[in-house]
C-alpha cells in the first residue's frame, strides 16, 4: 500500500477530524478546510479526486447521506501505521521482524 505525500495528508486530516467527533459525516469541504488551518492549501477537486482514489484502494467508505457524499477511514491511525511496518518488514527484511528490529537500532536510532 505505497501512498504519496498528499493521500497521507488527507487521511491524517479525515482521522483527526473524526478524533474530535466519530459520528461526524464528513466531507471533502471538511478535508479542504482542514487541512486549510494546517496551512495545506489545495483545491477541493484535487481533494475531492484523491479522496476517490482512497476509496478505491479501500482506505476509505464513501457513502452518500441526502444528496452529499461523506467519507470514513477503514483503519484508524495505529492499525494503518502496523499495515505499513509489516509491508516494509516484507519488502526489506523477507518479513523477519528481529531483523528489521535490530536495522532500526543500529542505523536510525541516531537520526532522532
Amino acid at each position: 500500500m505505497a501512498l504519496g505525500s498528499l493521500e497521507i495528508e488527507i487521511l491524517n486530516s479525515v482521522w483527526k477530524l473524526q478524533s474530535l467527533d466519530e459520528d461526524m459525516n464528513i466531507s471533502v469541504k471538511d478535508v479542504v478546510d482542514n487541512m486549510s488551518e494546517n496551512g495545506m492549501e489545495r483545491a477541493y477537486t484535487t481533494v475531492k479526486t484523491v479522496m476517490d482514489r482512497l476509496s478505491s484502494k479501500e482506505l476509505l467508505v464513501r457513502y452518500r447521506a441526502g444528496k452529499k457524499f461523506f467519507y470514513k477511514t477503514v483503519m484508524d491511525k495505529n492499525e494503518m501505521a502496523i499495515v505499513a511496518i509489516k509491508e516494509i518488514s516484507n519488502q526489506f527484511f523477507d518479513g523477519n521482524d528481529v531483523e528489521m528490529m535490530h536495522f532500526i537500532e543500529s542505523q536510525c536510532l541516531d537520526l532522532v
